[in-house]
């Protein structure tokens, strides 16, 4: 290789390396389109328009929400809140022995009014109660259907069958209050129902009612009475 060639292909080589870094160097700009149009009033005006649109139809929304909110608590508040209901004891009456070939149970009925302080009703269809004298489950009840309305009363009557058996257990403690001319009887029911709010909104409810009642012996009158009630969702 000629020195002369040697010397043209150095500059050719430095020329190339000059141009690339060069071309490397220049600044990239994006023309614009041409059928890019520059925005006039009207369209400025309508986008504002858009946007007030969008901001009106947030806030209304917004609006409406916290409406629906504060609706749905002042019904929980005051439609919805389930209250306790109230139990009264009026009376027992022996109704008599049921027939039986295993042991000579008898019959007393309980009467008993109850008061729904909700603003709905509260229909139920059965329910069950039990009678307890001193600790001792003495007897068993069907609760039959019935409806009670709204911030009303209404009076229950329960059929309770006493166990002789079991009522006689501790024969020395019934002879006791026997004398005394007083028994001391607990009674406690639980029924399940339902409530309907505003005829559309269907809510299952159990009532619970527990009573201690002194029932005078051999009138059967009550002497006196406590009731706890409380109704559950």
């Amino acid at each position: 290789i000629s020195p002369f060639n040697s010397i043209v292909s150095c500059r050719a080589r430095t020329f190339t390396m000059a141009f690339q870094s060069q071309a490397c160097s220049l600044p990239i700009h994006t023309a614009p389109s041409p059928n890019a149009k520059p925005l006039d009033d009207d369209d400025l005006r309508l986008r504002r328009r858009r946007r007030r649109c969008r901001c009106i139809c947030a806030l209304v929304t917004l609006g409406v929400l916290l409406l629906l909110g504060v609706t749905l608590l002042v019904l929980f508040l005051t439609v919805l809140r389930v209250r306790d209901p109230s139990t009264r004891v009026l009376s027992a009456r022996f109704v008599g022995p049921v027939p039986s070939l295993a042991q000579p149970n008898f019959t007393v009925q309980l009467t008993a009014a109850v008061h729904n302080p909700n603003r709905v009703s509260f229909s139920y269809a059965s329910g069950t109660a039990e009678l307890w004298y001193r600790g001792t489950h003495v007897g068993d009840a069907q609760v039959g259907p019935g409806c009670i309305p709204g911030r009303g009363d209404e009076t229950v009557q329960l059929d309770m069958t006493v166990l002789t058996a079991s009522f006689t257990k501790d024969m020395a403690q019934l002879i006791k209050d026997i004398e005394a001319g007083t028994l001391p009887l607990d009674a406690s029911a639980r029924i399940q129902g339902r409530v309907a709010i505003f005829g559309v909104f269907k809510l299952s409810v159990v009532a619970y009612s527990d009573c201690h009642v002194v029932v005078g012996f051999p009138n059967m009158d009550i002497r006196s009475q406590e009731c706890h009630d409380h109704a559950k969702l």
